[in-house]
């Protein structure tokens, strides 16, 4: 057996970024490496801290580099990405799970080498990040959607209360924080106790009869039940008041913005409608139009709350997405084919924690019902395919549509789907004819309004 002798080559890649540098987030500690031709120490450890993280872009800039990759780690990423964006540097922010296979051994230094050599020879695709003013819209929007969650958990906490003093309004009520329900729920903490009393506070459109009301707000009080009923009440109000002033800021800031056409007239006489649940205690659609340029709540599925997190999450510019198939696949709504030997071995979408895919997914549920054309692709879907990927498939179609609308500005257009309609009204002629000829039947065409006899 013949010895082995000298040391084995490596691949050598071309250096696209010979200015680079590679940064390995931590909680305490940040791992920096630049070239070893740039400084004795070529990989240096600073802590979190910020005077330690403008030396650190003071460091890196004296050093020559002009682009840094960094792991997207938790949150901890977010204070160094923006001191270094101050600094004039470009942040390279990247997803690790696309770099987490480091050769040998795994250590911090070993991380940020690795992630300075990977940057330099253009290997690292950064992820996408919207502008400041839109990761700021978004900061205070993921924040009102946690008030929403906080609110809804003191809601249970309050039907708890009352289930346990067998006060059965919810047989009565569908939502005891609606007017009757919260009125009812005060006046039962103020320390009314007669059903007679409380009953009287229903509004005139609960459907059922008094009687009824009566038997269902007779209880068995116990002062630990309206202890927790109380304190229930009073955080619920107290999340109901944050969120008002969280929908302030949230105004404050699309009306920074710069949009696309002017914002249209408010209409002579505005719509007495009541204000949903959860939604903006202002007029949100009349901005998201003018920041858009297009009404997107005209497209069948799409609520101001979906179309609101998409400006939140994205903003109104997709120009950074090539096409609408890599919009779709950064909201991880396309197959993720998994292909050995020529086989498809998995084409399961891949798992995501966006949010605005989150959003499209409950829009693309909506339309179950729908009689637009996005509703036939519904059930056209979850008939062949089943609920879960009927959901994933009508998902991505609308996300196909923002994204032309967004990228054209123009408007939507149900007649578009027009044609395929009717391609679609003629493979079920197709389809309807065939089984009628395996029954022995014929079909027979008649004129629309002509009664079958």
């Amino acid at each position: 057996m013949g010895r082995r002798t000298g040391k084995v080559g490596c691949l050598s890649l071309e250096r696209i970024e010979a200015n680079a540098a590679g940064i390995d987030v931590g909680a305490t500690e940040i791992y920096v490496a630049v070239p070893p031709d740039r400084d004795t120490d070529p990989v240096r450890c600073f802590q979190t801290f910020t005077g330690d993280l403008r030396e650190m872009a003071a460091w890196l800039v004296r050093c020559g580099i002009a682009t840094v990759a960094m792991e997207s780690t938790g949150v901890y990423w977010i204070p160094p990405y923006e001191i270094l964006e101050e600094a004039g540097l470009r942040v390279c922010l990247v997803n690790s799970q696309y770099v987490r296979h480091v050769p040998g051994r795994k250590s911090d230094v070993s991380d940020c080498q690795w992630l300075q050599y990977l940057h330099s020879v253009g290997l690292l695709k950064p992820s996408f990040r919207p502008d400041a003013a839109i990761c700021a819209l978004r900061a205070v929007s993921r924040h009102r959607a946690g008030l929403v969650e906080s609110a809804a958990v003191h809601i249970q906490h309050m039907q708890k209360a009352l289930t346990q003093m067998n006060l059965q309004i919810h047989h009565v009520l569908s939502d005891i924080t609606g007017l009757s329900g919260m009125a009812i729920v005060e006046a039962l903490v103020a320390g009314q106790r007669d059903p007679g009393q409380l009953a009287s506070l229903c509004h005139a459109q609960v459907h059922a009869d008094r009687p009824t009301v009566i038997k269902s707000l007779t209880g068995n009080y116990r002062p630990e039940h309206l202890f927790t009923l109380k304190q229930s009440l009073a955080a619920y109000r107290s999340y109901q008041h944050l969120l008002a002033e969280c929908d302030q800021e949230i105004q404050r800031l699309t009306a920074s913005m710069s949009g696309k056409i002017d914002p249209p007239a408010p209409a002579p006489h505005p719509s007495r409608q009541k204000r949903r649940k959860n939604q903006f205690h202002f007029d949100m659609g009349s901005e998201l139009h003018r920041l858009f340029g297009v009404d997107l709540t005209a497209v069948p599925g799409i609520s101001t709350l979906t179309a609101h997190a998409l400006l939140s999450e994205v903003g109104p510019d997709l120009s950074r997405f090539p096409s609408a198939g890599a919009f779709a696949n950064w909201l991880a709504l396309c197959p993720n084919n998994k292909k050995s030997g020529g086989k498809i071995l998995s084409s399961k979408t891949r798992p995501t924690n966006s949010r605005l895919s989150r959003a499209l997914r409950v829009a693309a549920q909506t339309l179950a019902r729908s009689q637009s054309h996005l509703g036939n692709f519904y059930r056209s879907m979850r008939a062949r395919l089943g609920a879960p990927q009927a959901i994933t498939a009508t998902a991505h179609k609308l996300a196909r549509i923002l994204y032309h609308l967004l990228t054209t500005g123009s408007a939507y257009d149900e007649t578009v789907f027009a044609q395929e309609q009717q391609k679609q009204k003629i493979r079920l002629h197709k389809r309807l004819s065939k089984q009628a000829k395996l029954l022995g039947l014929q079909l027979v065409p008649i004129a629309i309004g002509e009664s079958c006899s």
